[in-house]
């Protein structure tokens, strides 16, 4: 790569954003053009960001792949352990200190975090992706392109529903296939599919029998059965559940529904896990939204909305470039949470990057939370859709979080810490290395070597450090390195780039998946459990019908995607450690074919997250004398 951009560290660590705010940004063409990117390959989003196009790839489809490394993490605090920040450190040190060709991958942060309780996703100190503005609000706005395609389909369903209640079979035909409207692309795309997913063969609708109008143009969805619910990238909890349908018009036709935040849409999902453009527009028009009165599954395409949706999103498909403090550069795509999505950034990011850097290089990519549930669904369902098989996974590691599983006082967001978090206990550390065994035991079982990256603070010292270095060990890691990535940007992680070189040069074994696909719903779900040391599974009566239904529609072999608490292995995020004992409950259970996978709603995991007391927004403002952006985290 250039001559990387020289760090003017400061001690104490200033904040996140006076520290992002100090470097001024590299033009990202240049950046593009270090990166071996024409300029027909890339559009420019001001100085700063550009997005990638997917031609790329194809360009370079006969190069070889780089080395691929996957950051996880143990069972977090309330207040992260630094898996972002690690994440970019990592990619400054392989880059600008060890001469490597890298790219790193990030999500897109939710908005509903960054005005809320956890603040940006940008890294932080001295291992930052820049400007982390731009990055932590709008970006490029693929996630308002979401939610705008999200609440389409939304109102195409309610739509559909009122309208086939107050006209009959033929007029509604009619307006749904005019004479004008034959012979379009449109049609042929929208009609001629939809007769041949009713079973009907003619292709000229004047010729269909009164049976078949109606067969054609009546979904008759049914309103108990709908899933699909609106979005915004807000947290607000007193939209969890809201009655729709009120107005007069709509008088008879109120039903009960609610918002989840925009990430969480299957929208996010589709995008982060297609692989195309012709991918994507399949699995938008493939997503099930409900089922019929006659127990048959009704998609976005049977709406005629496939085509539309694709349309909304053929512009967020192409990854973010960005850049670290240090000049290396970033993609940015897809933003999907872990507790309730799958919790990864996009394949076509990863695909592009991985041929970029070439043989040689590395990609580094982060997977959300801890590595039950964002590693775990990177294997099983992200490398399953991509083909990828990286070389090493990466756990981080805090000594401040594993003395919270080793029994120490309770850590909340917003409160100053304990002493005990501040002051030297081995014995607390090693009774809390015990997760991160039962993570490296976990992750290990793929087939990948495993490195911990020990996130240092201040407060650490080198016998606690120690005792986590030895448990990585004996667990079996390849290796466990102590980073001071935050406080020293790149040069505080060139140990862990060294390990992370070996590592991959070193592996051998083939990936192993958790579980085959073609085993059922709920033989998959137990395997998953059984991962996080649960006895067993119970149902609900609702996920036990859900299961029924999609095991009938032919949905039972798509990978699993288990909506659980980020905060402990179990569904009780107070059970801290290595819990033992339990049974794991399923709620519900949802079917988002088009981005495919089914996921389980354990105990009461919610999908649209709630404003704290104090939230991240009391402190960001403008200053109005420079047009800087103050107080993001």
């Amino acid at each position: 790569m250039a001559t990387p951009r020289k760090l003017e560290v400061v001690n104490p660590v200033p904040a996140d954003i006076d520290i992002a705010q100090s470097v001024d940004p590299l033009p990202i063409a240049a950046i593009a053009q270090d990166l071996g990117l024409s300029a027909a390959e890339f559009q420019l989003y001001g100085p700063c960001k550009a997005k990638v196009l997917l031609s790329v790839r194809d360009r370079l489809k006969g190069a070889p792949d780089g080395f691929y490394v996957v950051v996880g993490g143990i069972t977090p605090t309330p207040l992260g352990e630094g898996k972002s920040t690690t994440t970019v450190g990592l990619g400054q040190a392989l880059g600008a200190h060890l001469g490597r060709k890298v790219v790193t991958c990030l999500r897109q942060p939710s908005q509903g975090p960054t005005f809320g309780i956890k603040g940006g996703a940008a890294g932080g100190g001295y291992s930052q992706v820049i400007p982390m503005e731009e990055f932590n609000l709008h970006l490029t706005g693929d996630i308002h392109a979401i939610t705008a395609a999200n609440n389409l389909l939304a109102a195409a369903i309610d739509a559909r529903i009122f309208h086939e209640a107050t006209q009959s079979d033929k007029a509604l035909f009619n307006r749904l296939c005019p004479a004008n409207f034959y012979g379009k692309r449109a049609f042929a795309k929208v009609m001629l599919g939809r007769l041949k997913r009713v079973g009907i063969e003619k292709t000229d609708p004047n010729q269909l029998t009164p049976e078949e109008v109606k067969k054609f143009a009546r979904l008759d969805i049914d309103p108990e059965t709908i899933t699909w619910r609106r979005v915004m990238d807000v947290n607000d909890r007193f939209l969890r559940k809201v009655t729709i349908g009120q107005g007069s018009e709509e008088k008879g036709m109120t039903r009960e529904t609610g918002f989840d935040i925009s990430v969480a849409s299957e929208i996010m999902a589709v995008l982060a896990l297609t692989t195309s453009l012709a991918d994507m527009r399949e699995r938008l028009g493939k997503m099930v939204i409900g089922s019929s009165r006659a127990g048959d599954p009704v998609t976005a395409d049977d709406l005629g909305l496939g085509g539309a949706l694709t349309v909304l999103m053929k512009d967020a498909i192409h990854p973010t470039l960005m850049q670290t403090l240090e000049g290396t550069p970033v993609f940015v795509h897809a933003g999907p949470f872990a507790n309730i999505a799958h919790g990864n950034s996009s394949i076509v990011a990863d695909q592009i990057a991985l041929k970029l850097v070439g043989s040689e290089g590395f990609v580094v990519t982060e997977a959300g939370f801890g590595a039950d549930i964002g590693t775990e669904k990177f294997f099983n369902i992200k490398c399953r859709y991509s083909g990828l098989t990286p070389q090493c996974a990466i756990i981080v590691a805090t000594v401040r979080a594993l003395k919270m599983h080793g029994g120490g006082p309770e850590v909340v967001a917003g409160k100053p810490l304990d002493l005990a978090y501040k002051s030297e206990n081995v014995e607390l550390v090693r009774a809390g290395c015990g997760n991160l065994v039962k993570h490296i035991e976990n992750t290990r079982a793929y087939g990948v070597n495993v490195i911990v990256a020990i996130n240092m603070f201040s407060t650490d010292t080198e016998a606690e450090l120690g005792a986590v270095k030895s448990a990585a060990l004996d667990a079996g890691a390849f290796d466990a390195v102590v980073c001071t990535h935050y406080a020293h940007g790149g040069e505080g992680a060139v140990e862990l780039g060294y390990a992370v070189q070996r590592a991959c040069e070193r592996h051998s074994a083939p990936l192993k998946f958790l579980y085959p696909r073609e085993i059922s719903i709920k033989e998959k779900i137990a395997l998953i459990a059984k991962s996080y040391g649960a006895d067993g599974v119970e149902y609900s009566p609702e996920a036990e019908k859900k299961i029924e239904i999609y095991s009938r529609q032919g949905f039972s072999n798509l990978p699993i995607c288990v909506a659980k608490t980020q905060y402990s292995f179990s569904h009780q995020p107070e059970r801290k450690g290595v819990p033992k004992g339990f049974v794991l409950p399923i709620r519900d259970i949802r079917a988002s074919v088009g981005a495919g996978f089914i996921y389980p709603l354990v105990g009461t995991m919610s999908t649209m997250p709630g404003l704290p007391t104090r939230p991240c927004f009391y402190d960001i403002d403008l200053d109005l004398a420079t047009g800087k952006v103050l107080g993001l985290s």
